[in-house]
């Protein structure tokens, strides 16, 4: 028997605690991670040998790239941007929303005639593709960490590109979906090594996985 375990690092927040769901229907138990109280790091699953820490988004790519966890859980969107050297294993089907160009309704004449213009986002990497790879517009991009849609409310930039779930936050600040870059939903990534040392059990977790899925 393998006694290695399987180190997961998820995605802190409602991916975690929808992975966490989804694995509790597989038999994988491990409720001191949903006790909000605990200042613990690590939690483990001595049955099933696995092991969970939960970390920010941008950061799961970097722990699984570098082999501190063997999988991680996180938004393709973080995939996309953080360029890490990690294998996509499978698209779990929660955390679904869509990568956009938002803006006045006026932007939209600047888009369509690839004016250079000013975008803001908390995603420089996904906007210079779509920009630069897909569109051939030439664009100013700037980095915001905090609420991209003061943006163009402000005067920062002409356009956003940015995460839209519900748009709600758009239509109450003025500004509507553009462009749709891309569909985004939760993933399953791996370690390349992991991949090859520990290629049973993981192909046995994914294969739960899209058995239970498709029930």
């Amino acid at each position: 028997m393998n006694d290695r375990y399987l180190t997961i690092a998820l995605c802190k927040g409602r991916v975690a605690n929808q992975t966490m769901e989804l694995l509790e229907n597989l038999g994988i138990k491990c409720d001191e991670i949903k006790d909000k109280s605990t200042r613990k790091l690590i939690f483990q699953d001595d049955v099933n040998k696995l092991r969970f820490f939960l970390a920010k988004g941008p950061d799961v790519p970097t722990y699984v790239e570098y082999g501190a966890a063997d999988l991680g859980v996180v938004g393709s969107d973080i995939i996309d941007e953080e360029q890490r050297r990690v294998i996509e294993l499978l698209d779990l089907g929660f955390g679904k929303c869509r990568m956009c160009v938002c803006g006045p309704k006026d932007a939209k004449e600047l888009l369509m005639h690839r004016e250079q213009i000013r975008v803001a986002t908390k995603y420089p990497v996904i906007a210079k593709d779509y920009f630069h790879n897909k569109k051939y517009q030439t664009v100013d991009i700037i980095k915001l960490n905090g609420s991209v849609e003061l943006g163009p409310i402000v005067g920062l930039s002409d356009v956003i590109v940015d995460i839209v779930e519900t748009g709600s936050t758009l239509r109450e600040n003025g500004l509507d979906v553009l462009e749709e870059i891309c569909p985004i939903s939760s993933r399953l990534i791996v370690n390349k090594v992991s991949m090859k040392m520990q290629s049973e059990r993981i192909k046995k977790l994914v294969n739960d996985i899209k058995e239970k899925n498709s029930l």
